[in-house]
């Protein structure tokens, strides 16, 4: 392993806060975009369901 120990590794060279801050925006950025997509997915089956449901009564 090239780090000594667990802080070592945590640390990176005096980097750590750059490369976990940057780790940790793109898994936010991840995260956010899944829950976006899902949610937008539901909104628009839900319109296009009662869209549906609205034409077979007719």
């Amino acid at each position: 392993m090239a780090f000594d120990s667990l802080s070592a590794f945590l640390m990176m060279g005096k980097h750590g806060v750059y490369v976990w801050s940057a780790y940790g925006f793109s898994a936010l950025a991840l995260i956010w975009l899944v829950w976006n997509t899902l949610s937008t997915r539901q909104k628009t089956r839900n319109i296009l369901r009662k869209r549906f449901v609205r034409s077979q009564t007719r």
